[in-house]
Parts: C-alpha cells; sequence; structure tokens
C-alpha cells in the first residue's frame, strides 16, 4: 500500500469517486453532491482557505487502485484556541483494514505536525460543522442531505489507532404525524403572542437583509462555544447557494423584538430523498433528473439543520415558538411524516431539553473523535 498526495485533477477525480467502489453493495448509502465536497477544496469558494491550509492523499494498492482517503487541514484562527492546538481529518475513507486505516491516519498526523499542530479532530470538516461532520456510530441508515455515512466498522478503525470521543451530536426524530405535547404548545403559543415579538420566514427576494440578520444572530449566540469563529458574509452566502435548489422559504424562520433580529431555525427539505437518483453529479443530466424526481417525489420528511437566539433572549422560550411556526405551515400541507432535529451537541443542555420537550427521539449520534499526539 501506499499513500499518493492529490496534486492534479486526476487523483481528484479518483478522491471523489472513492466511495462509489466502497459503497457499492450498502443500500442505505447516499452520494453526496461532488461539487459540494470540491468546493471544500477550491480556495475560491471555501472561505476557510482565509486563515488556513490543507491536503489531501489517497492510499492504493499494489494494483494502484485507490482503496483509502484522507484529508488534512489547519484553521490556524481555531487551532489556537485548543490545549494543545488540534487540527482536523475528514472524508475519510477506507476498506476494513486497521493496517489501511492506520497509514492514513499517520499521514495525516505528519503532516499536522509539521503545521505545529499537537492534535487532531476527526471526522470535521474544513469549514461549518453543518455537514460533512462526525462518524455516524448510531442510527446506520439512509442520510439526510449533508450528513455523514459510514460503515459501523469505521468506528473501530479510529478507536483502534487511539482516539477518542471529544463530544457526539445528536439527532432526534420528531413524528409529525403526532400532535406536539400539549405543554409544548401552550408554551409556543404564548411566547409567540408576546408583545412586541413578531415573526416572519425567509424571502429569497430580500435575501442579503436575512443574510445580515442571520450573520448577527448566530454571532451573538455562539461567540461563547468552544471553536467558534464569527461567521463571515461570504461563508452564509456559499452555504445557501449550495442550499438553493431545496431551499422552502416558509421553512426558514426569524424571530423578532421590535423589529431587532434575536433567533432563527433553518428547516430544509430532506433533498436526499431526489438527490439519491442524481447520485452526486449535478451536471446537465443530474440537474434533469432532479428536476424529474422533484416532479415525481413527495418529500416527507424535513430536517432542521440549525437555531440560534441571541444571549439576552435565551430561556425566553422563542425556539418553541420558531417550532411552532414551521407546524403551523408544515402540518396543512399533508406531506411531511417527521422532521430531524438536529443537530445538538451532548454539550447544550438547553437544546437536549428543548428536543425532549416536543417528543422527539433519538435517532442518531454522529461522533468527533481527538488524537492526542504523544500523549500530550
Amino acid at each position: 500500500m501506499t499513500i499518493v498526495e492529490v496534486d492534479d485533477t486526476n487523483k481528484a477525480h479518483e478522491f471523489l469517486q472513492l466511495p462509489r467502489k466502497l459503497y457499492k453493495n450498502d443500500p442505505h448509502w447516499i452520494s453526496p453532491l461532488e461539487d459540494d465536497i470540491a468546493a471544500t477544496f477550491d480556495a475560491h469558494r471555501n472561505v476557510s482557505f482565509q486563515q488556513g491550509v490543507c491536503k489531501r492523499w489517497l492510499l492504493v494498492d499494489q494494483n494502484e487502485e485507490a482503496i483509502g482517503r484522507i484529508a488534512a487541514f489547519v484553521d490556524y484562527s481555531k487551532a489556537k484556541k485548543h490545549d494543545p492546538p488540534a487540527g482536523g481529518i475528514g472524508f475519510f475513507e477506507s476498506i476494513d483494514r486497521n493496517e489501511a486505516a492506520f497509514l492514513l491516519f499517520d499521514t495525516a498526523k505528519e503532516w499536522l505536525t509539521m503545521q505545529s499542530m499537537r492534535a487532531m479532530d476527526g471526522p470535521i470538516n474544513f469549514g461549518e460543522n453543518d455537514k460533512f461532520w462526525g462518524l455516524l456510530v448510531e442510527g446506520f441508515q439512509p442520510p439526510s442531505f449533508g450528513m455523514n455515512y459510514n460503515p459501523p466498522y469505521y468506528e473501530h478503525l479510529f478507536t483502534d489507532y487511539g482516539f477518542e470521543k471529544h463530544f457526539d451530536q445528536l439527532t432526534n426524530f420528531l413524528d409529525a404525524r403526532v400532535p406536539l405535547p400539549e405543554r409544548f404548545t401552550k408554551i409556543a403559543d404564548w411566547v409567540m403572542n408576546k408583545p412586541g415579538y413578531s415573526f416572519k420566514h425567509f424571502s429569497n427576494t430580500r435575501k442579503e437583509e436575512f443574510f445580515r440578520e442571520f450573520q448577527e444572530i448566530y454571532n451573538d449566540a455562539w461567540d461563547d462555544f468552544e471553536n467558534f469563529n464569527p461567521l463571515k458574509m461570504e461563508a452564509i452566502r456559499e452555504s445557501f447557494r449550495q442550499m438553493k435548489p431545496i431551499i422552502d422559504e416558509k421553512l426558514i424562520w426569524f424571530a423578532y423584538y421590535e423589529s431587532e433580529p434575536i433567533a432563527f431555525v433553518v428547516c430544509l427539505p430532506d433533498a436526499n430523498q431526489i438527490l439519491k437518483h442524481v447520485k452526486g453529479k449535478m451536471d446537465l443530466m443530474g440537474k434533469l433528473k432532479f428536476v424529474w424526481y422533484r416532479y415525481l417525489t413527495t418529500i416527507d420528511r424535513l430536517r432542521i439543520i440549525i437555531m440560534g437566539t441571541k444571549k439576552k433572549f435565551q430561556n425566553h422560550g422563542l425556539e418553541s415558538g420558531l417550532i411552532r411556526c414551521l407546524q403551523k405551515e408544515v402540518l396543512p400541507r399533508n406531506t411531511i411524516k417527521g422532521v430531524e432535529l438536529a443537530w445538538v451537541g451532548d454539550f447544550n443542555p438547553k437544546m437536549i431539553a428543548l428536543h425532549k420537550a416536543t417528543g422527539a427521539k433519538l435517532e442518531k449520534v454522529h461522533r468527533t473523535f481527538r488524537y492526542t499526539f504523544n500523549g500530550q
């Protein structure tokens, strides 16, 4: 087995295509959009390159066939907040052999050490954690859009190498056919009717205004979380650009107090119910398939990908009000069977409590591991 750096177009193509071989017999796997992965490693499209660097490798066998891949990256603005400084690994794929996985991990570790890192977290994304993040360790079923999927054996490849759990991110499932608990509904309705509070949904015709409000709320809500970096407008625009084909304006809601933006929820249709037919390629044929299957498919599952509330308005029940806005919009459609409440960290007891209050049940767990070099 040999490690090969991804340093040209052909190897970049192999990097994208490898999962097709590894998952060819897995009925649950749905290919992510290849252009979204390619954008991660494009300095013109990924703002993380403004304060970071990355590298990719393939692992090939004696026949020069790819059998594994990995990316390593350093976001210097985040790394310096760790003790010890930590870089990241992601987009890991491998055959079920410790020897293969360990060679990939060793390669990433060596490169990260050269970048003055003393630990590595993974699998994570070179960017925001709303996609391509975490190792699936519970809930092996078809993934929703943007969520990592992997075979169960990946967990032992990480733990056998010496990775340890850093944190989990939980996805809970809410059966939309079951009424919300009465207590939850009463609180939500009370919040929505409080003087000074108002709620409105996203509109593409005023998207720049909503982007600014999203940025304002996000940067206030998360600035005391570990690894926080202020969200830049370029990153918001890129995220919404990637989501554009599946955005439903009435599934993204903002809350206001006397015209001040104070909270938001972003909910998306589970586009993977359509994208599974596209097979990761949004070229001309892929776009035609998307339009065709969008016409034929009734999406019956939604995913709340992120909620945020300014700190001074937390514990005011605004999240309940936003979920109630979604419920009032979705239920009359009579098409939605369930909603994924993603993706809450096990370090966020307030959001875990909110999910529990809705009656949602644990469905998936994605784990972020950490490996500390030389036992530091």
